[in-house]
């Protein structure tokens, strides 16, 4: 069915990316009183801070395989994460740090709560955006939808691909970011394995980050690790299968700690092709006031979740700037 069936169709501005750019956008544009409708490839809200729950005997577990944490130092984002954290949607993580943060119950838990109170469509992937007389037309498979304003929020790459023929300007500007890729493991375990710290870093392992999911607040399950390869780890397997993948990955983690192996519960890898992207420079969001179209993204400001919120938040004051 096409949205124009259901009344769907036409809208003030489409938002491309329920990400935490593309909802801090949207969020701030729809407390100026315009009408947004947000579309989003995923599933459902996370995004890089996705959660993903699965059953560990008989109970649900949440592991946060993408963004592990973040950092609020900008004033506006710094106020933004105390209003989260009021709503119990975000909570401190002193393994990372002590000005760490995450979500809860999972790292999406901001994300799912911006995006409860926005227009989101989910499952919806857009593929094309064409010029429609004064307006945008954006094909997303079975969907079309026309908006006066179109903000694409997506990951540098994917946003290089969808506006490359139509603002060759932004297509140009997001091809100056390259993201490396990220190959992440889910391990859940029936014992506590003996290893002292919840979090370790090590930048040039095999294994550059590994977490106690378990021991992040609000979390479920006995003992679940998530594991991070590092961008060259991640390169040399990058086309492997998910389940190889996954189990040389754990044997890395356990040489790489010392730790004496232990047999999986649970196992399962999931694979980031745009992990970490390297900053472009220059403005932190990009608006064409003519063309009716903009861009934002980590990638224009700083790789982390701050960044994005950052950006989004940017492009939105560009869209509402008088004139």
């Amino acid at each position: 069915m096409r949205w124009a069936d259901m009344g769907l169709k036409n809208c003030d501005i489409c938002v491309i990316g329920a990400g935490m750019a593309g909802l801090a956008c949207a969020t701030r544009l729809a407390e100026a009183g315009l009408l947004i409708t947000v579309i989003d490839k995923g599933r459902g809200p996370g995004g890089r801070m996705a959660a993903r729950r699965t059953e560990i005997a008989g109970e649900t577990v949440s592991f946060d395989h993408g963004a592990q944490y973040f950092t609020a130092r900008d004033p506006e984002f710094h106020a933004a994460v105390k209003g989260w954290e009021e709503m119990g949607v975000v909570a401190h993580w002193n393994a990372a740090g002590e000005d760490a943060f995450v979500g809860t119950p999972g790292m999406n838990g901001p994300i799912r709560t911006m995006a409860q109170s926005l227009d989101v469509h989910w499952n919806t992937r857009a593929e094309t955006i064409t010029r429609e007389g004064d307006a945008w037309k954006v094909e997303a498979g079975e969907t079309t939808l026309i908006a006066k304003t179109v903000l694409v929020a997506v990951p540098a790459e994917q946003t290089h691909s969808l506006l490359g023929d139509v603002a060759s300007e932004f297509g140009d500007i997001a091809s100056q970011a390259k993201s490396a890729p990220c190959w992440a493991v889910m391990a859940g375990f029936d014992e506590r394995l003996d290893i002292e710290h919840d979090a370790l870093r090590d930048a040039g392992a095999h294994i550059s980050w590994a977490a106690r999911n378990s021991a992040k607040p609000g979390r479920t399950g006995e003992e679940a690790w998530v594991l991070h390869a590092g961008p060259a780890r991640s390169r040399e397997l990058i086309d492997l299968p998910k389940d190889e993948v996954a189990a040389i990955l754990l044997a890395d983690f356990f040489a790489q700690t010392g730790t004496k192996p232990a047999e999986p519960v649970h196992l399962e890898a999931h694979r980031w092709l745009y992990a970490m992207a390297e900053a472009v420079k220059g403005e932190a969001a990009r608006y064409d006031a003519q063309k009716r179209l903009g861009i934002a993204g980590d990638y224009l400001h700083s790789p982390r979740v701050e960044g994005a919120w950052l950006s989004g938040v940017a492009l939105a004051e560009r869209v509402l700037a008088p004139g």
